[in-house]
């Protein structure tokens, strides 16, 4: 049977990659973006395939009417893949709270909302799998990247809850945690703050927007990760987390390695605060 799915930020980058290989699959999908135009020629090349969708993650009303077009359209929703998000960087002390208010709302307050809105046709079913696009930057976060990392631990979160509350229900719940993908993410999905403080030069300005020289080198090839995302989620019992990418691996086992040293010195003294 073919199965039904809801891509966001389904324009660019990852979100595209979904979209091209839920169709090679033979499956349906929703591609919900704020750029239409963009999917025309996946469109094209599946026809029938993709039902595109105007939607902005930051407005419950648009999700809303979004989940019905697709449960109207198809009569049911079978994946969510919740993708769209952006970065920002900024130093702790030079966020700015109308930036980091606008950055929750997309990285993690959206993805909420249509959790939210689909859960209710996947209880029926008794079926269904949610997919959450987090980052590596959720397991070490950079100098810069301090308000983009809690959105995206937020997210995990919360996933982690979702996930024990809908197994038992037959939904499958994954979040990922991708390294870097040679998509614009640099070029047009970062944002950062219009407050510099000199004191974080050597720091948080390392990484700002004009010293990022890494778009068009990421070593991860999008359409390979999204096919692997695609892979990983059918098994009936999924890994909760799943880390994509070499360089993410690397970043994973680095952090590990650097907590247990951190750590391990005060595990007895820790055990003592017991009655």
């Amino acid at each position: 049977m073919q199965k039904v799915w809801m891509v966001t930020g389904s324009s660019s980058g990852l979100g595209k990659s979904f979209v091209k290989a839920i169709a090679e699959q033979g499956d349906f999908v929703a591609a919900a973006t704020r750029s239409k135009e963009a999917l025309q020629e996946l469109e094209n090349l599946y026809p029938g395939q993709i039902l595109p969708i105007k939607l902005d993650v930051t407005d419950k009303e648009q999700i809303k009417r979004a989940v019905e077009t697709v449960i109207n359209t198809k009569g049911r929703i079978d994946g969510l893949i919740n993708n769209a998000g952006y970065g920002y960087r900024a130093a702790v002390e030079e966020g700015q709270e109308k930036d980091v208010d606008l950055l929750f709302q997309t990285n993690f307050f959206g993805p909420v909302s249509l959790i939210k809105e689909v859960l209710p046709y996947m209880r029926g079913m008794k079926s269904g799998s949610i997919v959450n696009i987090s980052s590596i930057a959720a397991v070490n976060t950079f100098p810069g990247s301090g308000y983009y990392g809690a959105s995206k631990c937020a997210l995990e979160g919360m996933s982690s809850a979702l996930q024990k509350e809908t197994e038992p229900l037959g939904i499958k719940v994954m979040v990922v945690e991708p390294g870097a993908f040679r998509t614009n993410f640099s070029g047009r999905s970062l944002k950062q703050t219009e407050l510099q403080i000199s004191d974080y030069d050597a720091t948080a300005g390392l990484r700002r927007i004009e010293n990022d020289h890494s778009h068009g080198t990421q070593c991860g090839d999008p359409d390979k990760g999204a096919k692997l995302v695609l892979e990983a989620i059918q098994p009936e019992n999924p890994p909760f987390k799943f880390i994509l990418g070499g360089d993410a691996w690397e970043v994973y086992r680095q952090r590990e390695q650097m907590q247990n040293e951190e750590m391990r010195p005060w595990l007895e003294k820790s055990r003592q605060t017991t009655f």
